[in-house]
């Protein structure tokens, strides 16, 4: 399944300062891997070493939350948006 990845600012590096990019996979997991292939090193900034999503990275899978979803195994439908957010924190 073909989807398209939104990558954040602070990602872009990996993907040529690209704001989106195309990824293939029939579920989550499949599509970082397929991000992998293609943008080398941006894998490690999503996954912690247990190759579980980052607790400060959140990834959803068209509008939904893929924490309250099936994880790493939430389907990405051909045509699905995926959209990883690093969370932001600060204050005084």
């Amino acid at each position: 399944m073909s989807v398209t990845v939104r990558i954040p600012t602070i990602l872009r590096t990996y993907t040529g300062g690209q704001a989106e990019v195309s990824a293939e996979g029939a579920n989550l997991a499949e599509v970082i891997e397929s991000l992998e292939k293609n943008h080398t090193g941006i894998a490690a900034r999503v996954l912690d070493d247990q190759g579980k999503l980052r607790r400060f990275v959140n990834v959803y899978v068209n509008d939904d939350d893929v924490r309250f979803e099936q994880g790493l195994q939430t389907a990405t439908p051909d045509g699905a948006g995926v959209s990883i957010i690093p969370a932001v924190a600060g204050g005084c």
